[in-house]
C-alpha cells in the first residue's frame, strides 16, 4: 500500500487510497504534469514478481491506452517505478451500474436500453481495436455524476483472464459466456453475452443463473434455458426481450455478429417497443444444451471458478463498492457430486444429434458457395453494397461547439470522437472547436472518430513595448500626462507627496522610473509635488472659464485638474467653457487632490442617444440590466463572473420570481461562455436581443459548476421605461 505523497514516473502524486481489488490497489492521484486528479490502479506485490504477466500487463494496457471514447473509462498511461507497476486512468465521478440497480431495484425500459447502447458504444469502440474485454459485469459499469455511461478496466481483464498465476481467471461468472466456463476462451462475441446478461439484471433487477456454488453457476450457463426476462416483468416490451435472449443464445454464432447491429436494434426499440425486427433463429430448447464431457467437468470443477483467492479478482475498485454477497465469490461446494449419469448419458445423445445438424448445415453451406444449390453471390453482394450506401453517416458541423456538445453531436448520430489537442483561432472563441476531420458534410461509416481541435483563442502577438522619455521630472502634470497618453499609457494614478524641493503641482517621481521599457497600455503611476507646510488650498471657481485658462488656475494652487468634455442643455456658458466643477470652488482641500472640470461641448447625435440610454438604464454595483421600451435587454457583466464558465440565464415572471426554484422561468440562453464588451459608458455589457418581459420580471444569472449543475450568482429586478 502506498503512502499519501508519493510520487511515481515523477508526476502522479498520490492523494488517497479509494479503492481495492484482488489484483490492484487503486489510488486517486494529481497528476502535475497535466494539473488533473486521475485514477492510478497499482498492482500489488504478488503480481509485480511475475515478469511474464508484468509484460502482458504492460502490453495490453498499453493497447487499452489507445482507446479513447466518451463511453469508455480511458487508459491514460502505464508505467513502472520504484518496482511499483501502475496504471493511470481517467478519474470518474460517480457509481457502478450495480450500485444503481441494487438502489432501484430495477431499471426502466427507457434507462435501460440507454445505458445499453453508451456501454454497447464503448465496446464497439473496443472491438474496432481488436480489444476484448472479457468481463463485462455492472461492476465495470460506471454511470457519472453527469449521467454518462462508461466502461472501465478495458486490457486488465485481458491480462487477468491469461494470468497463469490463477490459471483460468474469467471473471465473474454470474455474466461469464458458455464459452468462457468451458474453456476460457473468448472472443466479441462473449462480450455481447455478458451484456445481455447485465441487460437482463437492470430489467429484472436479478441474474438469470444464480446458485449455490460458483461451478453450480457455470454449468448452468452450460446446460439451463434461461426464465425469460418477461416472466418478472411481464410488460416488458416483446423487442427488448428479443434482443436479450438474442443476446444471450448459448451458441456465439447465434448471437448478434457485432455491437453495430445490437445497437441498431437497441435503437430501434426505443420506437417501436413490441415490434417483431430482431432476427432470432428458431431453436428447441434441447438443440441449445451443450454437452458437457467427464473431462470438462473435472476442469470447470477444478478451474479458477472453485478456487476463491483466484475468482473474481478485480471485481470492486472502490472500497464503498465491495459486497461479498454480491457475487457469490465464496469457497465452493465440490462435494456436492457430480453430474448424475442419465443426465450425462442424455447430454451425449444430444450432443450427437447437433453434431449430424452441423455437418448437414456445413454440406448446404459449401454446396452454396460452389453454386450447387441455386443463388447468385452477386446479387447478395449487390445489396450488401446497397446496404453500406444507405449505413452511411454524414459528419456535422462541430464547429464552435465545446467539447462535451461535440462528443453528444458525434455519439447521437453513432460516431465517435477524439480532441486531438488545442490550436489558436483568431474566429473561434477559446474552448470551442475550431477544426475537425472528418470535415462536415462527409459521408462515413457509422462508428467513424471524428478527430477536432480545441480553440485556445487567438494567437499570442509579440507585445508592443515603449520607453518613457526622460526629462518629465519637474515639468507639470498635465504636460507630463499629454506626454505618456501620446505614448499609449496609462496616466491616470497620481500621488501627492510633499517636498520643499519642487515647486507645487510637478511632478516629482515616475514608477516605472524614466527610460523604463514598459508595455503599451501600461499604468504609469505619477507622483506631484505639494510643496511643503501647510499642503492645504482653496478650490478657485473657474466656472467660465476657457478650458487652457482653467486647468493652469487650478494647476496653479498646487491641484491636479481632470478635464471632462460633456453637453448640458443649462449649463449657462459658452462652448469650450468649464460649466461645474467638482469639488465647487471656495472649499479647503489637500493640495495634489484632483478638481474634475466639466467643459460644455456641442450636442452630437451620439451624446443624444448616451442620454437616452442613461434615462432608460437600471444597473446595481455586482452587474445590471438595461430594456427599453421595445424589450431590448443587455446585461452588465457580474463581478463575480470571470468570463470563463458557461452561463444559463433564466427569466422568471414578477408573479413567480418569490417561489422560483433553481431550474423555473424561461430560458433566454444556455451553455454558454459569455464575452462582454465596453459600452459608451465604459461599462463592459452583454446584448441578449429582443427579449419579451414585463415590468417587475427577474432575471436570474447562473453558472455552471464542474459537477455540470448552474448555481444562481446574481439576479435582477427588470423596470420597463415607457
Amino acid at each position: 500500500m502506498l503512502n499519501v505523497g508519493v510520487i511515481l514516473g515523477e508526476r502522479y502524486e498520490v492523494v488517497s487510497r479509494i479503492g481495492s481489488g484482488g489484483m490492484a490497489d487503486v489510488y486517486k492521484a494529481k497528476d502535475h504534469k497535466l494539473n488533473r486528479f486521475v485514477a492510478m490502479k497499482v498492482l500489488k506485490p504478488e503480481f509485480s514478481a511475475d515478469t511474464n504477466f508484468i509484460r502482458k500487463f504492460q502490453r495490453e494496457a498499453q493497447a487499452a491506452a489507445g482507446l479513447a471514447h466518451p463511453n469508455v473509462v480511458n487508459v491514460f498511461d502505464v508505467g513502472e517505478d520504484q518496482g511499483v507497476n501502475y496504471i493511470v486512468m481517467e478519474l470518474v465521478e460517480g457509481i457502478t451500474l450495480k450500485e444503481y440497480i441494487s438502489k432501484k431495484g430495477k431499471l426502466t425500459v427507457k434507462e435501460a436500453t440507454s445505458i445499453a447502447i453508451q456501454v454497447s458504444m464503448g465496446l464497439e469502440a473496443a472491438h474496432n481495436r481488436n480489444i476484448v474485454h472479457r468481463d463485462i459485469k455492472p461492476q465495470n459499469i460506471i454511470i457519472s455524476t453527469d449521467g454518462k455511461v462508461k466502461v472501465t478496466d478495458f486490457g486488465i481483464a485481458r491480462v487477468a483472464s491469461s494470468n497463469t498465476i490463477s490459471t483460468n481467471a474469467m471473471g465473474s461468472v454470474h455474466y461469464s459466456s458458455p464459452e468462457q466456463v468451458r474453456g476460457g476462451y473468448s472472443d466479441f462475441k462473449s462480450d455481447i453475452y455478458s451484456l445481455g446478461i447485465t441487460m437482463y439484471e437492470m430489467v429484472t433487477g436479478r441474474v438469470p443463473f444464480d446458485g449455490d456454488t460458483t461451478v453450480a453457476i457455470a454449468i448452468k450457463h452450460l446446460q439451463d434455458e434461461m426464465v425469460p426476462p418477461s416472466h418478472y416483468v411481464p410488460d416488458l416490451p416483446h423487442s427488448l426481450e428479443d434482443i436479450i435472449l438474442k443476446c444471450t443464445q448459448k451458441s456465439p454464432d447465434r448471437r448478434y455478429s457485432t455491437l453495430a447491429e445490437l445497437i441498431n436494434d437497441l435503437k430501434h426499440s426505443l420506437i417501436d417497443p413490441n415490434g417483431n425486427f430482431v432476427n432470432l433463429s428458431p431453436l428447441s430448447n434441447h438443440a441449445q444444451t451443450i454437452m458437457i464431457t467427464p473431462d470438462e467437468m473435472k476442469e470447470i470443477q477444478n478451474s479458477s471458478y472453485s478456487r476463491n483467492s483466484d475468482y473474481d479478482e478485480d471485481d470492486d475498485e472502490r472500497e464503498e463498492d465491495y459486497d461479498e454477497e454480491e457475487d457469490e465469490d465464496e469457497d465452493d461446494d465440490d462435494e456436492r457430486g457430480g453430474i448424475n449419469t442419465k443426465l450425462e448419458k442424455a447430454m451425449t445423445i444430444g450432443g450427437l444429434i447437433i453434431g449430424a445438424v452441423i455437418i448437414c448445415i456445413l454440406i448446404y453451406v459449401v454446396a452454396s458457395a460452389a453454386g450447387i444449390i441455386g443463388g447468385s453471390g452477386n446479387d447478395d453482394q449487390t445489396q450488401q453494397e446497397t446496404t453500406d450506401t444507405q449505413n452511411m453517416v454524414t459528419v456535422p458541423d462541430l464547429t464552435n461547439m465545446t467539447e462535451d456538445q461535440a462528443m453528444d453531436a458525434l455519439n447521437n448520430l453513432s460516431l465517435g470522437g477524439h480532441k486531438e489537442g488545442e490550436e489558436a483561432s483568431d474566429t473561434v472563441p477559446e474552448g470551442q472547436v475550431c477544426r475537425q476531420d472528418p470535415a462536415e458534410g462527409e459521408e462515413v461509416e457509422p462508428n467513424t472518430q471524428v478527430n477536432f481541435y480545441v480553440s485556445t483563442g487567438p494567437a499570442e502577438t509579440e507585445e508592443e513595448t515603449v520607453t518613457i522619455p526622460t526629462g518629465l521630472i519637474g515639468q507639470t502634470l498635465s504636460e507630463v500626462q499629454s506626454q505618456l497618453q501620446e505614448l499609449g499609457l496609462d496616466p491616470s494614478n497620481i500621488q501627492r507627496e510633499q517636498n520643499a524641493d519642487a515647486d507645487v503641482g510637478t511632478v516629482t517621481a515616475l514608477d516605472p522610473g524614466e527610460g523604463s521599457e514598459v508595455a503599451v497600455g501600461s499604468q504609469v503611476t505619477i507622483t506631484v509635488s505639494t510643496g511643503e507646510g501647510d499642503t492645504m488650498t482653496t478650490v478657485p471657481d473657474v466656472r467660465g472659464y476657457e478650458e487652457a485658462d482653467a486647468v493652469e488656475i487650478v494647476e496653479d494652487q498646487g491641484l491636479i485638474a481632470k478635464v471632462e468634455h460633456s453637453y448640458s442643455a443649462d449649463a449657462g456658458v459658452g462652448y469650450g467653457q468649464v460649466y461645474e466643477l467638482t469639488p465647487q470652488g471656495g472649499q479647503r482641500i489637500e493640495q495634489g487632490s484632483i478638481i474634475t472640470l466639466k467643459v460644455l461641448t456641442e450636442e452630437t447625435e451620439a451624446e443624444t442617444d448616451t442620454e437616452s440610454e442613461d434615462d432608460q438604464s437600471t444597473e446595481t454595483s455586482t452587474g445590471g440590466a438595461t430594456g427599453s421600451t421595445d424589450r431590448s435587454l443587455s446585461i452588465v457583466q457580474p463581478d463575480s463572473y470571470d468570463g470563463q464558465r458557461e452561463v444559463r440565464i433564466r427569466l422568471v415572471s414578477a408573479d413567480e420570481s418569490s417561489s422560483a426554484g433553481a431550474d423555473d422561468g424561461t430560458v433566454i440562453l444556455q451553455d454558454q461562455v459569455l464575452t462582454f464588451t465596453e459600452n459608451s459608458r465604459g461599462e463592459m455589457v452583454y446584448d441578449l436581443g429582443s427579449v419579451q418581459y414585463e415590468n417587475g420580471d427577474v432575471l436570474f444569472f447562473d453558472v455552471k459548476d464542474d459537477s455540470g449543475d448552474y448555481t444562481t450568482i446574481w439576479s435582477y429586478n427588470l423596470q420597463v421605461n415607457e
